[in-house]
C-alpha cells in the first residue's frame, strides 16, 4: 500500500490499458478517480469492484477530453471529492487510419484535441495543486508512435510526438517541485479490442488466430509477445514510488523491442 493516502487521475480507464492502471494504482492504495465512456450500470459495478478489492475510494467523471471546460471541472472533482490528484495519468486516447492525402479534417482535429490537448490541460489544471502539496507523478500513456512513425497514422503520431515534448517540458519545468513527468510509450498491447481485431480478422480472411497475430506482432517487434495492460500498470506504479523520484522527462519503453530496430 506505498500509495495510500494518494489519490490519481486516470483518464480513459473505463477500459483497457487505463482500467488496469487505475486497478494498478487503487493495489497499492491510491483513491482513485475513473474517467471514460461506457454503459452508466457498467461503470458502477467496475467501481465498486475496484473500491470492495483494494479498499479505497473510487469516484467517476464522465468528463469529454476534447472539451477543456469539462476537464477543468474533472480536476476539481478529484480535489473536491477525494483532496487530490497527486497523480495524473492521461490515457484516453483515439485512433483513425488513413493516408494524410485522405485524412478528413474533421478526424485530425479529434484526435490532436483527445490525444494532446486533453493531456495538456488536464496538467494544467492538476500542476498547481502537486506544487502547493510538493508531490506529484505525472505519467502520460504516449504509444511508441511518440517516439516512431508509422504510415497512414499522421494524427497520432504527430499528437503522440507532441505528447512526449510536452512531457519533457514539464520534466524541466518540475525537476525541483517534487513533481516528476514521464511517459509510457507501449508497443502492442494485448487489450479485449485487440483481441476482437485480431478474432474478426482471422474470421474474415480465413487464417488461424495464431498466424494472424503471428504478422501483426512480427511487422513492428522483434519480440513476437503482446504486452499487457497489466504490465503497463505495474511501470504506472514504479513511476509513482521513491525508487523512480529522480526519473522525470523519460520515455519508458515497453514494446519487445520496437523502437530498438
Amino acid at each position: 500500500m506505498g500509495l495510500k493516502g494518494r489519490v490519481a487521475l486516470v483518464t480513459g480507464s473505463t477500459s483497457g490499458i487505463g482500467l488496469a492502471i487505475a486497478r494498478a494504482l487503487a493495489a497499492e492504495g491510491a483513491d482513485i478517480l475513473m474517467n471514460g465512456f461506457g454503459e452508466a450500470g457498467e461503470i458502477a459495478l467496475l467501481r465498486e469492484a475496484i473500491a470492495a478489492s483494494f479498499g479505497v475510494r473510487v469516484a467517476y467523471s464522465g468528463a469529454d477530453i476534447t472539451r477543456p471546460d469539462e476537464i477543468i471541472a474533472m480536476v476539481r472533482q478529484a480535489a473536491d471529492d477525494l483532496g487530490g490528484p497527486d497523480i495524473l495519468v492521461n490515457n484516453a486516447g483515439v485512433q483513425f487510419v488513413a493516408s494524410i492525402a485522405e485524412f478528413p479534417a474533421g478526424q485530425w482535429d479529434r484526435i490532436i484535441a483527445t490525444n494532446l490537448s486533453g493531456a495538456f490541460h488536464a496538467m494544467k489544471a492538476a500542476i498547481p495543486g502537486m506544487q502547493t502539496r510538493g508531490w506529484g507523478r505525472i505519467i502520460n500513456i504516449v504509444s511508441t508512435h511518440g517516439l516512431v512513425a508509422s504510415a497512414e497514422k499522421a494524427a497520432y503520431v504527430a499528437a503522440k510526438h507532441g505528447l512526449m515534448g510536452l512531457t519533457k517540458v514539464a520534466a524541466i519545468e518540475l525537476a525541483n517541485s517534487g513533481v516528476t513527468c514521464n511517459a509510457i510509450c507501449p508497443g502492442w498491447v494485448l487489450t479485449p479490442l485487440v483481441q476482437k481485431q485480431l478474432d474478426d480478422r482471422a474470421a474474415q480472411e480465413g487464417r488461424p488466430l495464431e498466424e494472424i497475430t503471428h504478422a501483426m506482432l512480427s511487422e513492428k517487434q522483434p519480440m513476437e509477445r503482446f504486452s499487457t495492460p497489466e504490465s503497463i500498470g505495474a511501470v504506472a506504479v514504479f513511476l509513482c514510488s521513491e525508487a523512480a523520484a529522480t526519473i522525470t522527462g523519460a520515455p519508458i519503453s515497453v514494446d519487445g523491442g520496437w523502437v530498438a530496430q
